[in-house]
């Protein structure tokens, strides 16, 4: 998903909750923003949209129980556990939502992974990812990373140190604006 579309999907979908008859949405829509503020890593408000969906919905729909697993263990930072939680079949009405979240996922362990550790066993490596020995094996491959044996040697990823180039430039050019600034106001 483009952030763009997910913004405005959680829009459609969080006014679609504040509009329901009665207040109550329909089991979709909650499955749905659930899974959508998941997708963004809003743990908290995930937490409080599932304290108030009525209980009733929480015990009937057995996908929006399996939704909230996953959210849990997020919240947890049990990985192992997150990725056993989001690989269950979902219905349509959230099958892509949930698949973005397992990419998005992976993609932070994948940081995380290159940021905290100089070296890991492949199974740990597998775990915290999600995938199978060798589906870790190739990924870390495709990244550029050493893979000798039974254990992966991460390298930094470059989207992260791309964004910290940025930010230095920010802050030169922050500073640039401020200085001229403080030199008209002396002037």
């Amino acid at each position: 998903m483009v952030l763009n579309e997910v913004e405005k999907f959680l829009h459609k979908l969080e006014k679609a909750e504040l509009e329901a008859p009665g207040g109550v949405a329909r089991t979709q829509t909650y499955a749905q923003l659930l899974a959508v503020y998941l997708y963004q890593n809003d743990l908290c408000n995930a937490k409080y949209l599932w304290k108030r969906i009525p209980a009733n919905l929480k015990t009937r729909s057995t996908e929006l129980k399996q939704i909230w697993v996953v959210g849990q263990r997020m919240w947890q930072r049990d990985w192992r556990a997150v990725h056993a939680a989001l690989n269950v079949e979902w219905s349509k009405d959230v099958s892509d939502i949930m698949a973005a979240l397992k990419d998005n996922v992976r993609e932070r362990a994948m940081v995380l992974i290159s940021k905290a550790y100089s070296s890991l066993d492949i199974n740990v490596f597998a775990s915290m990812t999600g995938l199978a020995l060798e589906e870790a094996r190739q990924m870390a491959t495709e990244r550029g990373w050493t893979v000798d044996g039974t254990m992966v040697q991460p390298c930094k990823i470059e989207k992260e140190e791309c964004n910290r180039v940025n930010e230095v430039c920010l802050t030169e050019d922050q500073l640039h604006k401020l200085t001229q600034f403080v030199s008209f106001l002396e002037n």
